[in-house]
C-alpha cells in the first residue's frame, strides 16, 4: 500500500503515518518538517516520472511507501497520477483540508455553489472565461497564472478578488482587491488560491448539486422572452441550429457580433460560456444589457462597429455573426482569423453567401450551411389554424481545420 497523506493547510504529519516507512516522497518543505525515519529513503518531488519509478521499485519489494502532499491530495493532486500508475486499490489516502475549502472558510463564504478551476500548468484563458461566466469561482494559481495575471484579464469585468496567500503558514494573508489592484501588484510565489466573486450576481437558493449549476432546461427561447426592436432578433429556429454549431460551454469565450437584441449572446451565456456582444447602436447595447439582466447572466457589451472594435478583444473560441451589410465579408474574415474553433454566420441576402463562404474557407475553415425556411402554426378565426411562414435565413458555419504537425502523416 501507498499511504498518501494530505497536510491540508499546514497540519503536522502524525508519527503513526511515517512509522515503518521505507520510502517517503514529498515536497522539500514537507520532508523537512516531518519526522521521517532515519533509515527511510527520501525523494523530493520534482518531475513525477523518476519519483514514480522509485515508488514502483519499493512496491516490488513490498516496502511501506508514504507520499506527503499539500491540501487534499485527491483534489487536483497527486492521487490521480498514483491511481493511474498503481491502481486506486493500493492507495490509503488521508485527505487534508484543501486550499479551496480553506480560502472560502477564511472569507466566511459557503462554497457548494462555487466552480473550481485550476490554472496551475494549464491555459489561463479557460480560468478567466469561467470567472467571467460564473459569479463564484475559485482559481488554483500557478506560475504565470497568479492574481496579477487574473486581475489583468478581468480588469474590465465587475468582480472582487479574494487572494489567499500561503494558507496555513505563518505568512498567511487573505486580501480583497479589485482586478485592477491585483494586476498592479507583485504577489510573489506563495499564492494558494484566488476567489473571483460577482457579488451583485451571487448564486441564490438552496443547492442540491455542487459546482457548476445544471444547464438550462430550455434553450432556443421564444422571441417573446427578449426585448427587441421591430423584428430585429434571431428567430428561435435559426438560434437553435446556431447554438448547436457554436457549442458554447463553460470555459469558452463566444463573440456575438452585430448582436442586436443579444438573444444569441444571452443563450450562449445561459449554456455556460463567457460572452462578448458587439453592437454598433447605443440603444442596442442597452437592450442587450437589459436582456442579459432579465435572464440572470453576465454578457460583456462593446459599443462600436465591427471589424474595427474587434482588435481589442480576447481571441474567442466561437463567433456568431448576425447582421452586417456590405461589410459582412470583412467582418467574417476578421472573426475567422481570431476564432479558435468555429464561426457561424446568419444572413438574409443570397448575394452575400458566396463572399462569406469564401471568407471562411480562405481563413482555413471547412464551410457548410443551410437555408432555413419554417412555417409556424398561427390561429385563424373560427378556431382553425394556418401556417405562417417566417423569412428565410441562410446559416453558414465554418469549423477550423486542424493544421497537421510537421512530420506527422495524415
Amino acid at each position: 500500500m501507498i499511504t498518501v497523506f494530505g497536510t491540508g493547510t499546514g497540519a503536522p504529519v502524525p508519527a503513526d503515518v511515517l512509522a515503518g516507512a521505507r520510502l517517503v516522497v514529498g515536497g522539500r518543505r514537507h520532508l523537512a518538517s516531518a519526522a521521517v525515519p532515519g533509515d527511510a529513503e527520501q525523494v523530493v518531488l520534482g518531475p513525477l516520472a523518476p519519483a514514480l519509478d522509485v515508488i514502483e521499485r519499493h512496491l516490488d519489494k513490498e516496502s511501506r511507501v508514504v507520499v506527503l502532499a499539500s491540501g487534499d491530495p485527491g483534489f487536483f493532486g497527486i492521487v490521480r497520477v498514483l491511481a493511474e500508475r498503481f491502481g486506486g486499490h493500493r492507495l490509503d489516502v488521508r485527505a487534508g483540508v484543501s486550499s479551496v475549502a480553506a480560502a472560502f472558510a477564511r472569507a466566511g463564504l459557503p462554497w457548494e455553489d462555487a466552480v473550481v478551476v485550476s490554472a496551475h500548468g494549464r491555459e489561463l484563458r479557460t480560468a478567466v472565461n469561467v470567472c467571467r461566466a460564473r459569479p463564484k469561482v475559485a482559481v488554483l494559481t500557478g506560475p504565470g497564472a497568479g492574481p496579477a495575471e487574473i486581475g489583468a484579464a478581468l480588469r474590465a469585468d465587475r468582480r472582487v478578488l479574494v487572494v489567499a496567500s500561503a494558507l496555513g503558514s505563518a505568512q498567511e494573508r487573505v486580501e480583497r482587491v479589485t482586478p485592477a489592484e491585483a494586476a498592479a501588484r507583485d504577489w510573489g510565489t506563495s499564492v494558494s488560491v484566488v476567489l473571483c466573486l460577482d457579488e451583485k450576481r451571487a448564486p441564490g437558493g438552496v443547492r442540491t448539486v455542487a459546482g457548476a449549476p445544471p444547464g438550462p432546461a430550455r434553450w432556443a427561447l421564444d422571441e417573446g422572452e427578449f426585448t427587441y426592436r421591430d423584428s430585429m432578433i434571431t428567430k428561435f429556429e435559426v438560434r437553435a441550429l446556431a447554438l448547436a454549431r457554436l457549442g458554447p460551454r463553460l470555459g469558452d469565450l463566444v463573440w456575438d457580433v452585430g448582436a442586436g437584441s443579444g438573444s444569441v449572446a444571452v443563450e450562449c451565456a445561459r449554456l455556460g460560456a463567457a460572452v462578448t456582444a458587439v453592437e454598433k447602436t447605443r440603444d442596442g447595447v442597452e437592450r442587450i444589457r437589459a436582456n442579459a439582466a432579465a435572464h440572470g447572466v453576465d454578457v460583456r457589451t462593446v459599443h462600436g462597429a465591427a471589424p474595427t472594435v474587434l482588435s481589442d478583444l480576447d481571441d474567442p473560441d466561437a463567433v456568431f455573426v448576425g447582421g452586417g451589410g456590405r461589410e459582412l465579408p470583412a467582418i467574417v474574415t476578421a472573426c475567422a482569423r481570431r476564432a479558435r474553433r468555429t464561426v457561424v454566420v446568419a444572413m438574409a441576402a443570397l448575394d452575400r453567401v458566396p463572399a462569406v463562404r469564401e471568407a471562411l474557407t480562405g481563413a482555413g475553415f471547412g464551410c457548410d450551411g443551410v437555408l432555413l425556411q419554417s412555417s409556424r402554426l398561427a390561429p385563424l378565426p373560427g378556431d382553425v389554424t394556418r401556417l405562417a411562414a417566417t423569412n428565410p435565413v441562410f446559416l453558414l458555419w465554418g469549423v477550423r481545420i486542424p493544421v497537421p504537425e510537421e512530420g506527422v502523416a495524415q
